[in-house]
């Protein structure tokens, strides 16, 4: 199956959290009690107001659909690679082994054909994904910022890169509320990639015609397939 589409943008952003979290820990910890009392920390899950932001939703739906088009395509073209091999074994015994060669070396080209779209599709759904999330990520960010200044926080860190956070100190409803008021979205309206501004298909059939001549194709050694989020 084709992966998913994923948020993974935010992997990269996570990491830059991480060295910020140690930072700030390192100043609340060296600083006076007097200054202590003044720190402000709260943290916000950029993954989930992404995905629950209005745009999110139609971002993910468009992933969707793409990842829907993708796989029936994929679909297709394995049913009749399948009929293509099952042919093959009905007339391995009855055709000559030169026409039998034949059809072999073109099962083999349509097989290599289609792992070849596989990991184009894959590509595709990634850099879709990346293009669709990349401006809301920004405009969150904004809004995280401005709530940060607004209300004297010290610093709002992302949840991913925190191990624990008591829950008065979450900022993610909020983030997303603000960020809809913000930054509304018409209903149906597509999200403009940030250029303007994961599933993986069924795995190529690996079964070979069986008893055939030494031209025969080569299982493939395909990506396993990931679970979705």
């Amino acid at each position: 199956m084709l992966t998913r589409p994923v948020v993974s943008l935010l992997a990269a952003e996570r990491s830059r959290v991480r060295a910020m979290s140690a930072v700030v820990a390192l100043v609340v910890a060296i600083a006076a009690p007097r200054l202590y009392a003044q720190v402000r920390i709260a943290v916000v899950d950029m993954q989930r107001a992404l995905i629950e932001t209005n745009d999110g939703r139609a971002a993910k739906g468009q992933l969707q659909k793409l990842f829907q088009a993708r796989q029936d395509q994929l679909n297709t073209r394995q049913e009749a690679l399948k009929r293509m091999k099952e042919d093959i074994e009905k007339q391995k015994n009855v055709v000559s082994r030169e026409a039998l060669e034949k059809r072999m070396s073109d099962y083999q080209q349509e097989f290599v054909k289609l792992q070849q779209s596989y990991l184009e599709y894959q590509q595709e759904l990634a850099q879709k994904e990346a293009e669709l999330t990349k401006s809301i990520l920004i405009n969150l960010q904004g809004i995280v910022r401005q709530i940060g200044t607004s209300d004297s926080y010290t610093a709002i860190l992302d949840q991913g890169a925190v191990i624990w956070s008591r829950g008065d100190l979450d900022l993610t409803d909020r983030a997303i509320q603000e960020y809809n008021t913000a930054h509304p979205t018409r209903p149906g309206a597509a999200v403009r990639p940030a250029g303007d501004a994961g599933v993986r298909p069924a795995t190529p059939p690996a079964a070979r015609p069986s008893a055939a001549p030494a031209a025969r194709p080569a299982a493939p050694g395909g990506p396993h397939p990931r679970t979705a989020p």
